[in-house]
């Protein structure tokens, strides 16, 4: 894994806790926090699309996004797990790892 996916991975998490921010903040410190989560999200994603294909950048960032709101729902905020909701989880996330992988495949043959 190069150093540009892993700037989407770390986007990624800061999404998650920017969108958590959004629903739990409730005063200037968590909304100081939820702002710059923010930021650091779309700046690492603006900056991995410069070296990646921003189609590929975007879903992954967007499926483990998700997946990582859905997860912290049910791990931190008492939200009921359901096993359709994990098993949809999971066939989002073979669709990110199935993109991580094509692409993996076209550089390859570019080479």
């Amino acid at each position: 894994m190069n150093h540009e996916w892993m700037k989407v991975i770390i986007a990624a998490f800061f999404e998650v806790c920017w969108v958590v921010g959004l629903k739990h903040a409730d005063d200037l410190w968590t909304w100081t926090g939820t702002v710059l989560a923010i930021v650091i999200s779309f700046y690492l994603l603006v900056k991995s699309g410069e070296k990646l294909p921003v189609g590929s950048a975007y879903a992954v960032f967007v499926g483990l996004g998700t997946a990582g709101t859905v997860l912290s729902d049910i791990v931190f905020f008492g939200e009921p797990f359901k096993l359709e909701k994990i098993l949809l989880i999971a066939v989002l996330l073979a669709g990110v790892i199935g993109l991580k992988l094509v692409e993996d495949e076209k550089k390859g043959e570019e080479a």
